[in-house]
């Protein structure tokens, strides 16, 4: 995540395609790294690792996004990367009482759902 972060760091709004395009460029990628498949074989791997990235970081409050696959950082994202941190992963958003929030949530709705889902094999 912390790429992704870095490169928002201008304050400048990007898309999410140059952001793949720079983490692609950044790591080295090949061609066939950059074309591998997730086992559904419906999306990218690197496009749904910026995507999730970037959900990540939004719902920490490090980026804001005004319109559809576009993000820009926010004062607080700026305020992370002045402690030059040498990652930023889900240990270090769990510092966001927003993120965790987040992550509570999602928990939440997905035990709800598996509950849902063995309720209607009871009957």
């Amino acid at each position: 995540m912390l790429p992704l972060l870095k490169l928002a760091s201008d304050g400048k709004e990007h898309s999410i395609h140059e952001a793949i395009e720079h983490i692609c460029k950044e790591f080295g990628m090949t061609e066939e790294e950059k074309r591998k498949l997730l086992p559904s074989g419906q999306q990218r791997v690197i496009d749904n690792r910026v995507g999730w990235a970037r959900t990540y970081l939004k719902k920490a409050g490090l980026l804001e996004s005004e319109r559809r696959s576009y993000f820009r950082i926010t004062p607080k994202g700026l305020e992370v990367l002045r402690e030059n941190p040498p990652k930023v992963d889900v240990r270090f958003l769990e510092r966001f009482p927003e993120f965790i929030e987040f992550r509570t949530r999602k928990i939440k709705e997905s035990e709800e759902e598996t509950a849902k889902t063995l309720r209607s094999f009871d009957g």
